[in-house]
């Protein structure tokens, strides 16, 4: 009797059965995590009301405490090296690389004080979750109507010297989860040069290791985080935007594929400069 056949079906059985769990673990993860932003945001959301009483970017000092909380359930840790170009009360537009929903822990991990976010309208509507951005002052536009968010950039830029805020921006408009960044948009520039504030880039690491919904990997993993040196717009015009950009992106590209290689490559160097965050 040849026994290859059967041998050959009872590995494929295995094989499939390994990746049905592997798949399972992955989804009810996501589906965790996913439960958890909307239970935590409602309880944020009480929270900010009966300290606050309404719409405040002080809300975010309180969204960040539970958020940052995450980390532990899910076997996260970050290595941030440089956290301190945020501290102050100057304005400036923060900007960092945008990877999957997994991004909303390393944003809250080193929000620094009076900093706001600029999202999507659509995330608005989004139940506990649109309530809890709503209160801690996220600015929403609706990036189908260019018009209308460039006027709403234009305002922002006159709140952020007002207000001295900083705003946290994702340039490059959506996630992206490639090995590398993509090409960034124009309007985090156009508003750091019209309001003419600094810009500080940050740049986490890739996420492939732990997190990858392609292979269904959801595992506990360390975040490399750098916080770049300002870039100063003073002086620059609307005309300086594209060499602007094209700074700001080969200089994040190039932290971001140093700190993305292997432990064993750039394990030792890293271990020198970052500074662990529990």
């Amino acid at each position: 009797m040849d026994l290859w056949p059967w041998l050959t079906a009872t590995l494929l059985a295995l094989l499939l059965l390994v990746q049905l769990h592997r798949a399972t673990r992955f989804y009810a993860k996501i589906v965790g995590y996913c439960l958890l932003c909307l239970a935590v945001s409602a309880l944020a959301s009480v929270v900010c009301l009966l300290r606050h009483g309404g719409r405040t970017v002080e809300n975010m000092s309180i969204i960040s405490w539970f958020v940052r909380s995450f980390k532990y359930l899910y076997g996260l840790r970050f290595k941030v090296h440089g956290s301190h170009k945020l501290e102050g009360e100057r304005p400036c537009v923060i900007i960092s690389n945008h990877q999957s929903i997994l991004d909303m822990m390393g944003l809250m991990e080193i929000l620094p004080d009076r900093c706001v976010q600029i999202a999507k309208r659509e995330l608005l509507f989004m139940g506990p979750v649109g309530l809890i951005m709503y209160l801690g002052g996220v600015i929403f536009i609706n990036r189908q109507r260019s018009s209308k968010a460039l006027s709403v950039m234009a305002e922002v830029g006159q709140r952020m010297i007002r207000e001295r805020l900083k705003v946290w921006i994702y340039p490059e408009g959506t996630r992206n989860d490639n090995g590398d960044l993509l090409p960034f948009k124009k309007g985090a520039f156009y508003l750091a040069i019209q309001a003419q504030v600094p810009i500080i880039p940050v740049v986490y690491s890739s996420f492939s290791s732990f997190y990858d919904s392609k292979k269904q990997l959801f595992t506990s993993g360390t975040i490399q985080v750098r916080v770049l040196d300002a870039v100063p717009t003073t002086g620059l015009t609307e005309a300086d935007v594209p060499r602007l950009m094209a700074q700001c992106h080969q200089t994040m590209r190039t932290t971001f594929l140093a700190i993305s290689k292997a432990p064993q490559e750039n394990g030792a160097a890293l271990a020198s400069e970052a500074q662990p965050v529990q």
